[in-house]
């Protein structure tokens, strides 16, 4: 997505409407590799297409020598902040949804930071981001009441930081663990994110929280997990890998696809009891990922989309028991979160 790129023809939800909102400067990376001239022209467009979006300046990537640098300090007219020359070794790969993940250690982390040293203005760029006020930040409340198990590790690995902070914020004390090679914490709620349990399925089914969190949800505890963490509570993943089994929280199975099945935000109008959030809110997301959840048309939903795939038929969120997954990501912000605090409270009193 692109500076200007929002929920289908507007600005709602991109990066220039947020800097407006935040009054804060942006940095305009252009990839330079075969320009000139035509990077002028780049900048002027972006900078010219809506004059409330204050473009600081410029950082070039892809630049082939120090003569092709000159020639477009040249012509741009904002300040050229750095230029990144092409280099094969630090390219960042990716896959199906996006970069491979830092922790793989696919690349080497020292070594981007001094190409960054070396070819950018740290120290202007870090001047530019601190130009204007400082939001003022709220802190944590005192009290833990609940504890919440957060499944972190190469499998579940998306999240929102403002979510995890948003429950701190509600009182829940975060106790971060990993399906793949721990037991289920104490806690008295699961919270499962997004990730890739397809590269890891083989070990998730031999791990022992597998069959823990199944039991877990069976008594009730309240699980909510979201696109990965819903490939994980249902009853198996069959991928190129083979089939394996999940925790079967959720009646469903997940099977991989070649073809992207949903990208971008959704709106959806609570409509099933669950443990997360209260009939009649509207919560706000995005989905994307290569699957589809196979369940029966009969299942119980908690969400009717109102822009959106889901999982079937324009619904999504399966509710069984006290557990809820869905493909929505969901971010905290537009909903609140106490329904989430107040069911893990109860089931903690039993």
């Amino acid at each position: 997505m692109g500076l200007y790129d929002g929920m289908d023809a507007t600005e709602v939800g991109s990066s220039a409407q947020v800097a407006k909102a935040l009054d804060i400067p942006v940095l305009l990376v252009i990839n330079a590799h075969g320009m000139s001239r035509s990077a002028a022209a780049m900048e002027g467009g972006f900078v010219s297409y809506d004059p409330a979006v204050r473009i600081a300046g410029t950082l070039l990537n892809r630049v082939g020598s120090e003569r092709h640098v000159a020639m477009l300090k040249r012509v741009l007219q904002r300040p050229v902040y750095g230029a990144l020359p092409r280099n094969n070794d630090l390219e960042m790969k990716s896959r199906h949804l996006g970069l491979v993940m830092s922790f793989e250690k696919e690349y080497d982390l020292k070594a981007l930071a001094s190409f960054m040293e070396e070819n950018a203005a740290i120290d202007d760029i870090l001047k530019l981001s601190c130009a204007t006020r400082q939001a003022k930040q709220e802190g944590a409340n005192g009290e833990r009441s609940v504890r919440i198990g957060i499944a972190q590790d190469e499998a579940f690995c998306f999240y929102y930081h403002e979510n995890l902070r948003e429950l701190e914020r509600n009182g829940a004390e975060l106790v971060f663990f990993s399906p793949l090679r721990d037991d289920l914490p104490a806690v008295d709620g699961l919270y499962i994110g997004g990730g890739y349990p397809e590269l890891h399925a083989a070990n998730l089914e031999a791990a022992p929280a597998r069959e823990q969190i199944n039991k877990a949800s069976q008594e009730g505890m309240p699980i909510y997990g979201e696109c990965g963490g819903l490939m994980y509570l249902g009853e198996g993943i069959q991928s190129d890998l083979g089939y394996h089994k999940m925790v079967g929280a959720l009646p469903g199975s997940t099977i991989m696809t070649k073809k992207l099945q949903a990208l971008g935000y959704v709106e959806a109008e609570v409509v099933g009891s669950n443990p997360v959030v209260e009939i009649g809110k509207i919560v706000r997301g995005h989905e994307f990922h290569y699957s589809r959840f196979d369940c029966d048309r009969d299942a119980t939903f908690a969400y009717r989309l109102r822009r959106g795939k889901g999982i079937l038929n324009c619904r999504d969120g399966l509710v069984e028991h006290n557990t809820l997954g869905g493909y929505l990501h969901t971010h905290f912000y537009s909903y609140a979160i106490d329904q989430f605090i107040q069911s893990c409270k109860s089931y903690k009193r039993g």
